[in-house]
């Protein structure tokens, strides 16, 4: 069994006629706690009905929730979330939530170094006080998993480039690919070229970009894996790229061959894309349907 230790985010997803609770790195934690490993979140919610609701749910799906903290001063952070005719998501973040105001705590150190895998999101750093604790907490994690979550206007380009640089893996969306190419002054044109550029800029050896439908590339140490995506009928796209890093990283760490790997993360975010909200419930015996029929 591996250990996997989520930072950041942690919220309600509000849709114009519902909520559920979301956040992208409480939606990794969820699916890698589906996979038999332990799982841990470091976070923060309100000392308020919506954050004990959160506690409840991450307990449920076995996800250890002692380094999430109640704070009474900030209450618990919520998402407007508005769909396209595809089911493309935009995103409206309130601030702050008390996710924005994690600290540091012994609880959270001990368990990011005892941890196989310690996975973070950029969004958390939009706040001093989250991004400190971040920062304190990379200094002693063995295994640094980045998951670009660009979301304007909560991220800055010297932060971004200082987390890929702290990074042992970095996820990202093509769109992400490209803007963050342009930034460190890329001359190429194609995905795979820049893809190599990054790990080149950033000294990092494992990075996967998703492509949406098209499915997602896998670089890791000089190699490609390529999965050109799997056909469903999209619902909404919530959770699907979360989902899908919960999957990857729960399999590399467990050694899983780095195509097997990136075949199943593919097609569990496309399960999740078929489906309402982040985090629906799909066993092992329907992936495997899924991907083999």
């Amino acid at each position: 069994m591996s250990s996997i230790v989520c930072f950041g985010e942690v919220l309600w997803d509000v849709f114009p006629n519902q909520k559920k609770i979301g956040g992208a790195p409480l939606n990794v934690a969820i699916r890698a706690s589906q996979f038999k490993n332990d799982v841990s979140m470091i976070s923060a919610v309100g000392e308020d009905e919506s954050g004990l609701t959160i506690l409840n749910y991450l307990k449920q799906h076995g996800v250890n929730t002692e380094a999430i903290q109640i704070l009474d001063a900030f209450k618990t952070g919520k998402v407007q979330v508005k769909l396209n005719n595809k089911g493309s998501a935009t995103y409206t973040i309130s601030y702050p939530g008390a996710w924005d105001k994690i600290e540091i705590s012994e609880a959270s150190k001990k368990l990011v170094k005892a941890s196989d895998a310690f996975i973070f999101g950029s969004l958390a750093t939009r706040d001093s006080v989250s991004k400190q604790t971040l920062y304190n907490l990379l200094d002693h994690a063995k295994f640094k998993v980045l998951d670009l979550n660009l979301r304007p206007p909560h991220y800055t380009i010297e932060t971004l480039l200082s987390l890929m640089d702290k990074a042992d893996f970095i996820k990202l969306n093509d769109e992400e690919l490209y803007e963050v190419s342009d930034f460190l002054g890329s001359k190429f044109n194609g995905l795979e070229q820049n893809l190599k550029f990054i790990a080149e800029k950033t000294n990092t050896k494992q990075l996967c970009v998703t492509k949406g439908p098209f499915g997602a590339v896998l670089l890791k140490n000089d190699s490609l894996c390529y999965n050109s995506g799997y056909k469903v009928k999209v619902a909404d796209t919530v959770g699907a790229g979360d989902s899908f890093l919960g999957t990857l990283i729960s399999k590399l760490v467990e050694n899983e061959e780095p195509q097997k790997a990136l075949d199943m993360a593919c097609a569990v975010g496309a399960l999740v894309a078929q489906s309402e909200g982040a985090n629906p419930e799909i066993s092992i015996e329907t992936i495997q349907n899924f991907m083999y029929p």
